[in-house]
């Protein structure tokens, strides 16, 4: 298997045999291999898969039988990590508040190698039959004569609820996509953690349901919750929280918790080996741990601390000035892709894929392949209003960069020459900001080309942007049609080489 260079692999492969690099007869024995393979598997002598036993029959995929024992593992494999005051499970009959970004999003519960590569831009409407987890509690609760509202953004002001359902968790990835440079859930954007808190300063308890594929350090959002469940990737059947986490419908335990934990919880986001029987092992909460209804799941204040962030590294010139990389296939640690228009200005783009196309009507950012699968990204602006993309974290000080006549480098190629007018803006707190027109030197570069642009950090610092606290430094906004692909954005040392715009 070769994933990342199967072009390369295939044209020289083909030159090889070819030039007789290669033996022919070599390449016979390697497709003879496959074959024999597929032949003992009885692959080619079975007949065509539509004329086979059960051919056709495609009401059998996703039989309720099958579904229910996918329900049962969704309820079995359930971890509860903390419940304070046995707020859990919930009376059926309560008024729920059902929120956050992975309620209703059945991809996101299902997570990478789910449909495509990565497992995103998927909708509920790819998944005929399943059940998110937002419809389970809807229909667990209202069967019980409760009441559930799903509250995306959650500016509710009706009736105080009993209790907030708050799901939450990783967005899905595969390989590349979803490495990480630190255990920490999600650094770059804790608006979970601001939403809970929200919820509880109203006097509404939360329940939050993680999902994830993988170790992650949460604290802050388990100090945030009253209770939190581990609940994985519970994929179609999303019913199968709700058994869990609400009682009978005459009181009492529904289903209890099973899950145990089948590795050890990180007590601090750098415990990066954390093994059974390690002289140092301390983790949170330890392999397999798991609450039942009957433990006392009450849990201290956690501590957060955590090290001071820094952008990382990616080379050094001879003066020994650091590029500072923050897109390079994947958003460095910290930063976040937005995009916006007139409706909403501030979408979040997970990593650049996945819900934008839905959300704003303006520009869609997506990943596309340069060299490798989904290390660039597409942003197409439709030319229907104003709309931006940008990429933003915490302000960073660029003072010292700017002084040493550093750049804003991207690698880009121009799909579709805009039409017309495109700024480059870099922001330090909107309306903060300082920007130039870039629509020239879009326009006058060869379409289908990738390129190497340098802006000058002087040239945004003369146009208004205060360089000690850039909390964007990469923003491009128009209202006319335009594509353009980009692989990397980094602080860089001035190449004279580049392409280089001027102020």
């Amino acid at each position: 298997m070769v994933p990342e260079d199967w072009r390369a692999l295939h044209r020289n492969t083909l030159r090889q045999v070819r030039s007789g690099a290669i033996p022919e007869e070599r390449l016979d024995d390697a497709v003879r291999r496959i074959l024999r393979v597929k032949a003992r598997a009885g692959l080619l002598d079975s007949g065509r898969p539509s004329e086979r036993a059960l051919g056709g029959r495609f009401e059998l995929l996703g039989a309720p039988e099958h579904r229910e024992v996918a329900r049962q593992a969704v309820r079995e494999s359930l971890v509860l990590l903390k419940n304070d005051d046995g707020l859990l499970p919930l009376p059926p009959t309560s008024l729920v508040l059902v929120a956050g970004p992975a309620a209703d999003d059945i991809g996101r519960q299902s997570g990478g190698w789910t449909l495509t590569w990565q497992g995103t831009e998927n909708t509920n409407d790819d998944f005929p039959g399943a059940t998110s987890i937002w419809t389970g509690i809807e229909r667990t609760v209202e069967a019980a004569g409760g009441r559930a509202v799903l509250c995306q953004g959650c500016a509710y002001s009706g009736e105080l609820p009993d209790a907030a359902i708050y799901v939450t968790g990783e967005t899905p990835y595969a390989e590349g996509q979803g490495d990480v440079t630190s255990l920490e859930y999600s650094p770059a954007d804790k608006s979970d953690v601001e939403l809970m808190g929200r919820l509880r300063a109203a006097g509404i308890p939360v329940v939050t349901i993680f999902l994830s594929g993988r170790p992650l350090w949460t604290n802050p959002e388990i100090n945030a919750s009253d209770a939190f469940v581990a609940a994985w990737l519970p994929g179609s059947e999303g019913g199968g929280v709700a058994d869990v986490i609400f009682g009978a419908a005459g009181g009492g335990v529904a289903h209890d918790f099973q899950g145990k934990l089948s590795f050890s919880w990180p007590r601090s986001l750098d415990q990066t080996i954390l093994n059974v029987g390690d002289p140092d092992y301390d983790p949170l909460f330890a392999y397999g741990y798991g609450l039942t209804y009957a433990d006392d799941g009450d849990l201290p204040e956690l501590d957060e601390t955590r090290p001071a962030g820094t952008m990382p590294v990616r080379t050094t010139d001879a003066r020994g000035t650091a590029d500072r990389v923050l897109f390079d296939g994947r958003t460095a640690e910290g930063w976040q892709f937005y995009v916006g228009d007139e409706a909403d200005w501030r979408v979040t783009a997970p990593d650049g894929r996945g819900e934008t196309r839905r959300r704003v009507s303006g520009v869609v950012l997506s990943a596309v392949d340069r060299n490798v699968q989904e290390d660039a990204r597409k942003a197409e602006w439709r030319g229907r209003n104003p709309a931006q993309i940008y990429l933003q974290s915490s302000p960073i000080d660029l003072r010292a960069e700017a002084a040493d006549g550093m750049t804003l480098e991207i690698d880009f190629l121009v799909e579709q020459a805009p039409a017309g007018r495109v700024q480059m803006r870099m922001d330090c707190g909107y309306p903060c900001t300082g920007g130039l027109l870039v629509s020239p030197i879009f326009a006058g570069v060869p379409e289908g080309a990738w390129d190497t642009l340098q802006i000058p950090l002087s040239c945004f610092e003369n146009s208004g942007a205060e360089m000690d606290r850039i909390d964007t430094p990469f923003l491009i906004t128009t209202d006319r049609p335009f594509t353009l692909r980009f692989s990397r954005i980094a602080i860089a040392p001035a190449d004279p080489a580049a392409l280089t715009a001027g102020c």
